[in-house]
């Protein structure tokens, strides 16, 4: 049975570019959160989206799976500043409760949004 629309992660708030990845890394802005690792970068856009990259030193795929879907839940119910790319790198650590995933991001945001230069004029910078 196919899920509901609503409930999708939809492509516009997804980071999915290897050029968009790589512009976050290279900027070299980032949040080490322990569990976590938060890039960030601003993209010119109204809204802001979510990177993955769940390595297979997290687990196995069922583990990597549930890891993704934890942090794109904790991205949908988080505040977060708009107009930013949010790459979110996960280390291998003992799963944390789903409020922790939701106020570490909304923190990384936070300060990743207040150390990053303003946007280029021309628009997402690529």
């Amino acid at each position: 049975m196919e899920r509901p629309r609503h409930q999708r992660f939809p492509a516009v708030l997804r980071v999915k570019r290897g050029e968009d990845f790589d512009r976050a890394y290279a900027l070299r802005r980032r949040k080490d959160c322990g569990g976590i690792i938060v890039y960030g970068v601003r993209n010119g856009l109204p809204v802001t989206r979510l990177g993955l990259s769940v390595s297979r030193k997290v687990g196995g795929a069922v583990a990597r799976n549930r890891m993704k879907r934890m942090l794109r839940e904790a991205f949908r119910a988080a505040v977060l500043p708009a107009g930013l790319d949010l790459v979110v790198v996960a280390r291998p650590h003992d799963e944390w409760e789903p409020q922790r995933y939701r106020t570490t991001l909304e923190e990384a945001a936070r300060t990743l949004d207040g150390s990053l230069p303003p946007p280029a004029a021309h628009g997402t910078g690529s």
